[in-house]
C-alpha cells in the first residue's frame, strides 16, 4: 500500500485546470474514487487508513498552499497513513449545491463514515462554513474551522457585506445554518483573529457546548496560510484526530508565531495603531536578542531616537 502512494507525490502544479482534474481524477480512482458533483464541484476519496480526515477546499486555494498544487489531505495521507474524502469547489460556493447534498446523503445512507474509528473535518472561510455544516453527516466527528461564516442568510448577518453576490444562495435549507449542524459533533474548534471584526462576529454565533473558539491575534484575514506557513496546520489536525487538542496544546503551538517574520510584522504594526513607543521597544528588544531582523534594528534605532529627544522613557534594560 506505501508503494502505490509515491503517485500522490506527482507534481499537479504546471496543468491548466481541466488538465489538473483529469490528472486528479486519475491518482485519486487508483487509490481509491473521484467523483464529479456538477460543474463547480467534485469529490476524491483516498482509502488507507481507520482515520479519515475531510477537507473542503477550493482550486485556487490549494494551488496556492500547496507547491505539488494537491488537496490538503494528500499530504496527511502520506505522513499519517489515513484516509481522505476531499470535496474541491471551483471558486468560493460555500458548497451550497443539490449534488453535494445528495453526494452526503448517500454517504449517510451507505454509513460511509462509520466505517472510521475517527473522522476530522477541516476547511478555511467559506470551506470553514462547509466543514462546520456538513460535519453533520458524521455524528462524534472533531471539527476544525478557520475563520468559517456561521451563514451568509442576510436576516442573520446583513452585517457582512464581504459576500453579497451570495446573498441569493440559501442558506435556509439544508446543511444551512452551520452552528446547528455541530450539534452532533463530539468537538470543534473555531479559529479567528479578533481584530478582524466580521469573522470575530461570525466566531461569536458558534457558541455550542462543544465548541472551542480559538483567538489567533494579528494573523490577519489569511489565518490558513499562515498557520501553514508556521507549519503549525497538520500538528493540529494529528492532535485533534488523537483527542489531545485543546486550548492548552494550541497555546504551546502557538508559540511558533514568536519566529514567524510576518506575525511579528503584524504586531509591530497593531503597536504603531495604538502608539505604544515603549512596548515597541521592548518588542525590538525580543525579537532582535533571538533573530537577525534588520528592520526591527532599524525601528529600535529611531524609538531610541524618540526616546532622547523626550518623547518618552525607555524600559530598564534586562
Amino acid at each position: 500500500m506505501q508503494e502505490n502512494l509515491e503517485i500522490l507525490n506527482e507534481d499537479l502544479s504546471g496543468l491548466k485546470p481541466a488538465q489538473w482534474q483529469d490528472r486528479l481524477a486519475a491518482l485519486t480512482e487508483e487509490l481509491g474514487m473521484f467523483q464529479p458533483l456538477g460543474e463547480k464541484h467534485c469529490a476524491t476519496f483516498l482509502d488507507q487508513g481507520d482515520t479519515l480526515l475531510v477537507t473542503f477546499e477550493t482550486q485556487e486555494g490549494l494551488h496556492n498552499l500547496s507547491p505539488l498544487a494537491q488537496p490538503l489531505g494528500f499530504e496527511m495521507v502520506k505522513q499519517e497513513g489515513w484516509s481522505h474524502l476531499g470535496l474541491i469547489s471551483r471558486g468560493d460556493t460555500w458548497f451550497r449545491d443539490q449534488q453535494v447534498f445528495g453526494f452526503f446523503d448517500q454517504l449517510i445512507d451507505d454509513g460511509f463514515f462509520e466505517e472510521f474509528d475517527k473522522v476530522i473535518f477541516y476547511g478555511a472561510g467559506p470551506c470553514g462554513y462547509a466543514a462546520t455544516a456538513f460535519s453533520v453527516a458524521s455524528p462524534g466527528a472533531t471539527v476544525v474551522a478557520i475563520q468559517p461564516q456561521a451563514t451568509l442568510d442576510p436576516r442573520v448577518t446583513e452585517w457582512d457585506d464581504r459576500f453579497v453576490e451570495m446573498r441569493r444562495t440559501s442558506f435556509t435549507d439544508r446543511y444551512g445554518y452551520a452552528p446547528d449542524m455541530l450539534d452532533g459533533a463530539k468537538e470543534a474548534f473555531v479559529f479567528y483573529d479578533p481584530y478582524e471584526r466580521l469573522d470575530a462576529m461570525h466566531a461569536a454565533l458558534f457558541h455550542r457546548p462543544c465548541v472551542t473558539r480559538l483567538r489567533v491575534p494579528n494573523l490577519g484575514a489569511a489565518v490558513q496560510t499562515r498557520l501553514v506557513k508556521m507549519g503549525l496546520l497538520n500538528q493540529i489536525l494529528h492532535l485533534a484526530a488523537d483527542g489531545q487538542f485543546d486550548s492548552m496544546a494550541f497555546a504551546r503551538l502557538f508559540r511558533a508565531r514568536r519566529d514567524d517574520s510576518s506575525y511579528l510584522r503584524a504586531l509591530m504594526g497593531r503597536l504603531d495603531l495604538l502608539d505604544r513607543p515603549y512596548l515597541q521597544t521592548l518588542l525590538c528588544r525580543n525579537v532582535l536578542g533571538r533573530l537577525s531582523a534588520p528592520r526591527f534594528r532599524r525601528r529600535l534605532n529611531t524609538l531610541e531616537q524618540r526616546a532622547a529627544e523626550g518623547d518618552f522613557k525607555l524600559p530598564s534594560p534586562l
